[in-house]
């Protein structure tokens, strides 16, 4: 008998076809009454597959009593409970490492095309402004900026290796210093704010935002926010309002805290650059995770 495995969201056709050849797999997102499924199978499954930005919703646990494995998809632990989880002997499992280099590239890639107004001059040219001579703004130098990074595990890490050639300066915050880096390390996200002109965000989503009104204040108005980390990272509100007033320059952002709707205002902004939360959305990412969910699903079940 194959092991039934609750799948929560559409993957990658490596990874659903992978799903499919070694368990029964039952898709709630595809039902025309999701809640009648769950309730019909529920008693049948052993593991969940779901992404990181999704997790388990907090009412399923009790609603699955076998349930032995949570598999997920991505790095992002946040919206897994894993307190509950150990308490039940339940194992979670993600897929680190595999897509630590390519979400370090968006986020450098995020930071250039801000800081040179890269998507704005795009759209200069497509909408004919070139060609009558309308006023496009200056970019700014990204090169020689001092960089901060807010928590420096394997992405933050990546990043500040990335972001090397065109720093300045490289600094962190996390929640204890890290000793095996040459970075500067300061006691919280405002003292960091304070000190750079680019501030990336790679920290695990938390219950509170470690970017309030404060740090974006000590970030300044020629400061740069970097988010590819989760949304609940920022206070949303507070970063529209300091991207409307000035008090910082712009925001690059693959994540956002109500996916997949982005504020509104944010949309018609020139100062900012917005992702629709791709940041392991590669060809080499997507099936190497793939192959990370069903590696982490067999030895699971081989014990």
């Amino acid at each position: 008998m194959k092991p039934d495995v609750l799948q929560l969201k559409a993957l990658s056709p490596r990874l659903e076809a992978g799903l499919e050849a070694a368990y029964t797999v039952h898709r709630p997102y595809r039902a025309a009454d999701a809640d009648a499924l769950i309730a019909e199978v529920a008693p049948r499954i052993q593991a969940i597959v779901t992404g990181g930005d999704l997790g388990v919703p907090a009412a399923l646990w009790d609603r699955l009593p076998g349930l032995e494995i949570v598999a997920v998809h991505g790095v992002g632990l946040d919206k897994v409970d894993l307190e509950l989880a150990a308490a039940r002997g339940v194992t979670v499992t993600t897929t680190p490492g595999v897509l630590t280099e390519d979400v370090a590239e968006l986020a450098i890639g995020l930071w250039l095309s801000l800081a040179r107004r890269m998507v704005s001059a795009d759209r200069y040219v497509r909408e004919g402004r070139w060609a009558k001579a309308e006023r496009l703004p200056l970019a700014r130098r990204a090169s020689g900026r001092k960089v901060g990074i807010l928590g420096l595990g394997q992405i933050g890490r990546a990043i500040a290796a990335m972001a090397a050639p065109f720093a300045g300066e490289i600094a962190y915050h996390s929640r204890r210093p890290v000793e095996d880096v040459p970075y500067a390390f300061h006691a919280s996200p405002q003292d960091l704010a304070r000190a750079v002109d680019v501030l990336f965000l790679a920290a695990p989503g938390d219950a509170a935002p470690l970017v309030d009104a404060a740090v974006l204040e000590a970030l300044g108005p020629d400061g740069l926010l970097i988010n590819v980390a989760r949304g609940s990272v920022v206070d949303e509100a507070a970063l529209v309002a300091a991207l409307i007033d000035g008090t910082i320059a712009g925001a690059g952002l693959d994540v956002f805290a109500d996916e997949p709707d982005a504020p509104q205002a944010l949309l018609t902004m020139d100062n900012v650059v917005l992702q629709p939360h791709r940041g392991s959305a590669t060809e080499e990412a997507r099936s190497a995770m793939a192959a990370l969910v069903l590696k982490n699903l067999e030895r699971h079940f081989r014990g």
